[in-house]
């Protein structure tokens, strides 16, 4: 979903540009009904990355959007403005709010990702508010007559189009391999944390279950590992696991397998074993993402508990 998302946003910015700039103005009436499959598609790609095992049949009703603004364009062509607005809002606004209700829970996004998938959604979801933003700005820059101004709009807004699909394209690459410095993570952050739930007999039993797991096979160690499998792997629907880890310990699913990558890590510190080895056989694939964690839940960089480990 999120590739026909990318082909369906530069399919629109290529229609639009043969319209406004190559004379095809007999395409025009096409624009609203393929820019409303846009914000539909981002709804769609975003169930499939964040809430579903797999998407179910009435997640599909989202895809008659496109039929009833083709009906709009052709029955009540005044309301079509309004109603690519209210598309593109309410669905940018509906991905922010799922969002921070599940705490940067991806079902199929590897736990090693850590907020990198967060950002991109919320990224997305921006995109769309600002694509509506746009829309309103020509439709005032038409009623005063500067048509000047619209075809500035539309240049500056398919620029920007076209640099989120980059943006998007390389989304599963976005990090920032650096050194992380000790006081750029706040050293007490953990305890911060305060659960969004109260914690229940049934989170307890699922918690039970999920670190006796983890402790027996050790899944922490597989850097692909996601919660779809972890939920799988346990029988328990994907949201009970992530209630539950939230309830009971204020983090999200990232941050608690984190906690025995980390444990693991310290381990093979000790051990002797190089940063480098310790990261990839802890389960991490990235350096800054590795940093952030070992700073986050001990208050040392790699570096630092490796020679403090080596000190008689």
């Amino acid at each position: 979903m999120l590739m026909a998302l990318l082909l369906a946003a530069a399919g629109q910015s290529v229609l639009v540009g043969i319209v406004q700039y190559y004379g095809f103005a007999s395409l025009r009436w096409l624009q609203p009904i393929t820019a409303s499959i846009i914000p539909a598609l981002a709804w769609m790609a975003f169930l499939e990355a964040s809430l579903r095992a797999r998407l179910q049949i009435r997640d599909w009703v989202h895809f008659s959007v496109p039929a009833i603004v083709a009906l709009c364009v052709f029955v009540l062509p005044a309301i079509i403005d309004v109603v690519l607005c209210s598309l593109f809002v309410g669905y940018g606004a509906a991905i922010l709010v799922m969002l921070h209700r599940q705490g940067g829970d991806f079902a199929h996004m590897p736990l090693t990702s850590g907020h990198i998938p967060a950002l991109v959604w919320r990224f997305i979801a921006f995109a769309l508010i600002a694509s509506a933003i746009s829309d309103m700005l020509i439709i005032v820059a038409k009623i005063d007559g500067n048509d000047q101004i619209v075809g500035l709009i539309l240049s500056i807004t398919s620029s920007l189009a076209l640099l989120t699909i980059g943006f998007l394209s390389l989304s599963p690459d976005i990090a920032i391999d650096v050194d992380v410095d000790v006081q750029s993570v706040d050293q007490n952050q953990p305890s911060d944390h305060v659960p969004a739930t109260p914690s229940t007999p049934e989170h307890r039993t699922i918690m039970t279950r999920l670190e006796d797991l983890q402790i027996r096979e050790q899944l922490y160690l597989d850097p692909d590992l996601t919660l779809a499998r972890i939920s799988r792997r346990m029988g328990v629907p994907l949201k009970q696991i992530s209630t539950a880890i939230n309830a009971t310990t204020g983090e999200n699913v990232s941050r608690f397998i984190n906690k025995y990558r980390i444990e693991h890590a310290c381990r093979e510190l000790d051990k002797g074993e190089t940063v480098t080895t310790t990261m990839l056989t802890s389960g991490f694939n990235t350096k800054s993402n590795f940093n952030r964690e070992f700073l986050r839940i001990t208050g040392k960089t790699p570096s630092q508990w490796q020679q403090e480990a080596q000190q008689p």
